[in-house]
């Protein structure tokens, strides 16, 4: 099956063209899809709608169905992207589930801990490929980010990504997004992020229009850090904890107290305006 017309492919290569970026926020459970959803269709703004494999495990087909329904029945785009899919079993639940009808627009075949480039091309390749029979684009990571998020494994070791060996490598997997290692980590940065913003400028020039660009391990990073990552040819931005602990803490907080349809509401709302605020940081607010 052909990549035309596939969502995400299409969120991100506008976003490109536009000079904007795309919020690819992590949803850990329903409240989350729509908090997401209500605040893209009040910002007008595109989105990504990001499941991590373990929640994918959990809730499985039914719960990958809501979030395409929900995305996709948007009044504005919003594609359904699986994260980090490391393990077998994961690939082989959403592949499978692919197969059966309910598909991610997009997934992330991470075989990043491999010892070598050519290591990650033998792993992800047979599930780019099969991926692709389904109409789902693949992202792959070039390099290894180190550090871990919940639901993650933890990874050490960090390796910055070489522009020099991406073309053969997106070549080699077939994959179309690529996730550079820059000096970002997932999880909280001990001492201040140093991005090597020439890596990005590299790949940039490379892909312009071609290879659409993801940021990881944006926790905690300055606004002005992720300005100048859309800037240098970022399209695609991972956010985690910006939202995810505010609807946590407003939800454990607001069921002590509250009947839990107001709770729930309070955390969907904390939710969503993060989401508002990265709208207008990326500059995708209004362009949808």
């Amino acid at each position: 099956m052909s990549l035309q017309g596939n969502r995400t492919l299409d969120i991100l290569a506008k976003a490109e063209a536009g000079g904007y970026g795309i919020l690819s926020q992590t949803c850990y459970d329903e409240g989350m899809a729509v908090a997401l959803v209500r605040a893209a269709e009040r910002s007008r703004s595109p989105a990504i709608l990001q499941l991590f494999p373990i929640t994918l495990a959990y809730g499985k087909g039914p719960f990958l169905r809501f979030c395409l329904d929900l995305a996709h029945q948007a009044s504005v785009p919003i594609s359904v992207h699986l994260d980090h899919a490391t393990d077998h079993e994961h690939l082989e639940l959403a592949l499978s589930l692919a197969e059966q009808g309910i598909a991610f627009d997009s997934i992330m075949v991470d075989a990043s801990h491999a010892d070598s480039d050519e290591e990650n091309i033998a792993i992800a390749k047979p599930y780019v490929e099969r991926a692709r029979k389904c109409g789902v684009a693949v992202e792959v990571e070039l390099g290894r980010l180190e550090g871990g998020e919940a639901g993650l494994r933890v990874i050490s070791d960090a390796k910055l990504t070489d522009p020099a060996k991406a073309k053969l490598f997106m070549e080699g997997t077939g994959a179309i997004i690529l996730a550079p290692s820059i000096g970002n980590l997932h999880g909280s940065y001990l001492n201040p992020p140093n991005f090597r913003q020439q890596i990005l400028k590299d790949l940039h020039q490379q892909f312009k229009g071609q290879v659409p660009v993801c940021l990881h391990g944006t926790d905690e990073i300055p606004d002005a850090l992720f300005v100048e990552c859309i800037k240098n040819g970022v399209s695609k931005i991972n956010v985690n904890s910006w939202a995810r602990d505010p609807y946590s803490k407003a939800l454990g907080e607001g069921l002590l107290s509250k009947p839990f349809p107001e709770a729930q509401e309070e955390a969907t709302e904390a939710f969503a305006k993060v989401c508002d605020r990265f709208f207008t940081l990326f500059g995708s607010a209004g362009k949808a």
